[in-house]
Parts: structure tokens; sequence; C-alpha cells
């Protein structure tokens, strides 16, 4: 389940190029650096401005070479197959980088060499991928939220408990994810969004069942319309359509429920045979400058996961209140867990048809 699907719906081009960038160090024009070296950067399309990009080498004099791979699966086939190699940092999902670290495929952080390490805000440190954050440096999270309008809805909504309030009948529209549906419900309950207690999952289903009356829509493209044209007065909706919505309409009121985020996020690790490990140190410990990555995080759209950044963001609505520290990503489960998600699921469907 690729973050990039399970929270925001973003389907991501395969453009396979290079960057070229502006000039090098000691006043000469581009390409004749003498003793050049490059970053092999591997991650999606479009995931860094390219003033970021270019401010990089004109200050380090090191080239970057931008590499695109389509889904994490692609990524971590090509990993393999270098044993390692070929690429200096690559940028990739939560659930993925699990298995990279797994396979031996990533080195630890030379810590000493990111100065900037701790500007990284904590809700998004600690994770199963990498729990004692020893490979891994977090860029942008994916956070599905809950957005109303305050005009259209006589209460205050604080988290998703309130969504099942009788005077939402027929009022909710839902993005159309079957294992976030699941775990905002869980959560609702005080459970995990990755319960594997089969028992705590049928009574999950019971309470989603509950929901039906409510549910105005459930689909993953453009959910966000429907509060725009009046169609729903309250939607849960992935990163983009959140961002796009509030574009639309500032006077929606966004929802950071009370209960804890589920999120999903992206982060760099250095492979463990990169051919030059310290230039993708310095380059993360570049994006992870205030100002730098805030230009990153409002180019990409993701939440920013540098604490640091928050006050230079040109979006605000990036960065995720003080007040929230709680949040768990979807991870893997059993098969019969996944069987009993699936088929709460399917009983929830039929119950808003």
């Amino acid at each position: 389940m690729e973050m990039r699907r399970k929270w925001m719906g973003i389907t991501l081009t395969v453009c396979l190029a290079a960057s070229c960038l502006l000039s090098g160090c000691g006043g000469k024009e581009k390409g004749e650096l003498e003793d050049s070296r490059e970053l092999v950067l591997y991650t999606w399309d479009s995931m860094f401005p390219q003033e970021v990009l270019d401010s990089f080498e004109e200050e380090t004099g090191i080239q970057v070479i931008y590499s695109n791979f389509d889904t994490d699966e692609t990524m971590l086939e090509k990993l393999a197959q270098a044993d390692g190699g070929d690429y200096d940092l690559v940028i990739a999902d939560d659930y993925i980088i699990e298995s990279v670290i797994e396979e031996g495929l990533a080195q630890k952080l030379d810590k000493s060499k990111i100065k900037n390490f701790e500007n990284i805000n904590p809700l998004y440190q600690g994770q199963f991928y990498d729990e004692n954050d020893e490979y891994t440096v977090p860029y942008g999270a994916g956070i599905p939220l809950i957005v109303y309008d305050p005009e259209a809805v006589d209460f205050e909504i604080k988290g998703y408990e309130d969504l099942w309030n009788e005077n939402l009948k027929d009022s909710v529209a839902l993005t159309a994810n079957y294992r976030v549906i699941n775990g905002i419900t869980l959560l609702s309950m005080g459970k995990s969004m990755n319960e594997e207690d089969a028992s705590v999952i049928e009574e999950a289903g019971e309470k989603l069942k509950a929901l039906a009356p409510n549910v105005r829509m459930i689909q993953d493209d453009n959910t966000q319309n429907a509060l725009l044209n009046g169609e729903a007065s309250v939607a849960f909706l992935y990163t983009s359509q959140v961002t796009k919505v509030l574009s639309e309409n500032p006077d929606l009121k966004v929802v950071y429920p009370e209960e804890g985020l589920g999120f999903g996020i992206m982060a760099g690790f250095v492979p463990s045979n990169a051919p030059d490990a310290d230039a993708a140190h310095q380059f993360l410990d570049y994006i992870l400058q205030p100002e730098t990555g805030a230009k990153c995080f409002d180019e990409i759209g993701y939440y920013s996961t540098n604490a640091k950044s928050d006050e230079f963001l040109e979006n605000s609505d990036l960065a995720v209140p003080d007040s929230v520290s709680k949040g768990e990503i979807i991870q893997n489960v059993s098969e019969e867990a996944d069987a009993a998600y699936n088929k709460n699921w399917t009983e929830f469907r039929a119950a808003c048809d």
C-alpha cells in the first residue's frame, strides 16, 4: 500500500530524466567544473523545486542527477539489482523503506554530517520502518483530514467520533480506502489503525455500518468537490484534496482529529553501497535547512516534517499545529486481519447503497 495512493490518491507519472543544473563554483561556466562530483537522486518526478536543486549545486559544486521511478516496488527492484549501489540518495514511502532496511540495502546515517537533523518534527520520528531514526530523514507527510462547512454544520467537529453525529445525516463525503476508513473507525474507539484482533475488527465493522446513514458519497477522485458544490457539509479528504478545497474556499474548517492522526511519510535514505554517500549527507542536511525545507513542502504540497520550516511556509495549511502529538501509519497486517477489514468494508458499502 503506497503512501501516495494510501493517503492522497495521487497518481505519479514516470519521467526518466536528468536535471541539468546551473553554474558551479569558482566562477566557471556550467560543465567546466574540475573534479566534478555527482549526486544521483532517485525518487518520483517533480519532488524538488528546481531552484533548490540549482542552489545546492551552486553552493557545493555537486551536480544532481535526477532519476525517477514510477512505484516503490520498481525502486526496490532496481536497488536490489544494483546491490544497494548506483544511487546516492533515495526518497520513497514508509512501508517500502522497511523492506529496504530489512534487505540490507540502506546504510546508517552519519548524523555528524547532518547538522540540521534536530529540525525534524518528533511527530514523524520513531516510526515502524526506522524505530531508532538510524537510516532515514522524513521528507513530507500525507495526512487525510476532516474538513467541514461551519455555515452548514451547527456544532464544532473535533474528531472522527463526530462523524457519527445524527445531525450529519446524508451529509458526509468519504474517500474510498478500506484500510483508512476502518482505521479512523478504530481510532474513534481508542484502538490502533493496525488492529489484529478479529473480535475488535468485527466490533469496528458494526460501528462503521452505523455511520452509513450519514454518508452522502464514497469516492476517491475529487471528493472535495462535494464540499464546494454543497452536496456534502463534511468530508474526509486526502492531503491534496484538502489543499485544493481550501484554495477554493478558505472559510471551510479543517479538523485535526483529537483521537490522533493517521498519516504516511516519505523519507530519504542512503543506499548501502552509494557511490557518494557524503554527497547524499550534504543534500539531506541542505534540505533540512528551515527555509529550504519550506520551499520543498510548498512545492510538493505535503505536510511539513521539518518543525523549523513551518514558519517559512507560504501555505501555512501544510504545518500541523504544535498541539498535535499523536499519529499512526497504516502497516501491513495478517491475512486474517486483512480479510476482516475487507469484510467490514464490503458490508459498509452495501449499507450505504
